[in-house]
């Protein structure tokens, strides 16, 4: 932990920023320190804080080993008087963790104020090797969790119990919870992108869509798989076979130099020609790592950063016809000596559960 704080603090002085007040939970994870709402964490040039009410006190006692530990009532008045009597009258604080009442009082208090919002981001696009290490764990895991539901589907199960199976497997390999509220859709269902599971029983001939991914030692895994119940239709097919062929090229795309919206470019240029670009209606990828579903890099039309080696993202097209169905594919990718890299085994091939 002591590098990123370390890390923090060189991003600071290339920011001309005295202190960083941090209050959300990505990035307190991010320093593997408490993630209560009752903790805040405040990085100087000099010195790290962990700021919180009597609730943590022993738990932080027992956990952090690198940040002072300060109890408090008044986080906000204790971090007023930190910056005082360290002379420091900069304070940057996380655009998305301000409210106006909060950007307010700091404002009265401290000389000069200012939010950072894709600054934090980027403190974390480039992943170190501990990283890379703990998120393809995560992977791994994810790749056998989906292996062992795989083995549980059959016609008349429920999609809740496929998202039962996918939640007990994930905390029996070891998950410390699920990365996101998990996708499970079928039949004309996987038309929705972000579809929750129902009740809607398994079908002959349903296209089963199963999004999800794991948080194992902080870091996220995400991955997308389909699999079809007895013989897919013919459309359904011709859909798969467009997404296969999306993803796979612009997987191969991804590069170290490449801007991140030349890579959504090229996956939608196959979709369209094909006849489904309208129905291609979200970005590529975007950043896979210890963020809640705001990691960086993005893989979209409008990305204009410009990809580097040990970014790590997905790559997930997707078809979705209301009606008729849908199908998303989805890897994370490393880009490891200028390429992107793939560290997902589960194969892509159009899977056939048949009934026994």
């Amino acid at each position: 932990m002591a590098k990123y704080i370390e890390k923090i603090q060189e991003f600071l002085r290339h920011e001309h920023v005295d202190a960083l007040l941090l209050r959300s939970k990505t990035m307190k994870k991010y320093l593997d320190t408490m993630t209560g709402s009752g903790c805040q964490v405040l990085i100087t040039l000099n010195s790290g804080y962990l700021l919180l009410d009597g609730r943590y006190l022993e738990e932080a006692r027992q956990k952090e080993k690198q940040l002072e530990i300060i109890c408090t009532d008044d986080i906000k008045g204790k971090v007023v008087e930190i910056l005082a009597s360290n002379a420091i009258d900069t304070l940057a604080l996380e655009n998305d963790q301000t409210s106006v009442k909060l950007y307010q009082y700091y404002q009265k208090e401290i000389k000069n104020i200012r939010l950072f919002d894709e600054e934090i981001g980027m403190l974390r696009i480039i992943k170190e090797e501990e990283e890379i290490q703990k998120i393809q764990k995560a992977v791994d895991i994810t790749d056998e969790i989906f292996q062992q539901v795989r083995s549980h589907l059959h016609l008349g199960m429920t999609e809740y119990e496929i998202s039962a199976l996918l939640h007990y497997y994930a905390i029996k390999n070891g998950a410390q919870q699920m990365s996101f509220d998990t996708i499970v859709t079928s039949g004309p269902r996987t038309a929705l992108p972000h579809g929750r599971p129902t009740d809607r029983k398994l079908q002959l001939h349903d296209p089963v869509m199963l999004d999800f991914g794991i948080q194992l030692n902080n870091y996220q895994s995400d991955m997308t798989r389909m699999v079809f119940m007895e013989s897919p239709t013919e459309k359904m097919v011709e859909i798969y076979e467009t997404v296969l062929k999306a993803q796979t090229t612009a997987l191969e795309a991804i590069a170290a130099g490449k801007v991140a919206s030349s890579i959504d470019a090229v996956a939608r240029a196959i979709i369209t020609e094909a006849g489904y670009g309208e129905y291609f209606d979200h970005g590529l990828g975007h950043g896979i790592g210890i963020g809640d579903g705001n990691e960086m890099p993005y893989l979209n039309k409008k990305s204009s950063t410009i990809l580097q080696n040990n970014m790590l993202m997905s790559c997930e097209p997707g078809i979705y016809v209301p009606g008729i169905g849908g199908v998303r594919i989805e890897d994370d990718v490393l880009i490891c000596d200028g390429k992107g890299v793939a560290l997902n085994k589960t194969p892509k091939d159009l899977y056939i559960v048949k009934e026994k």
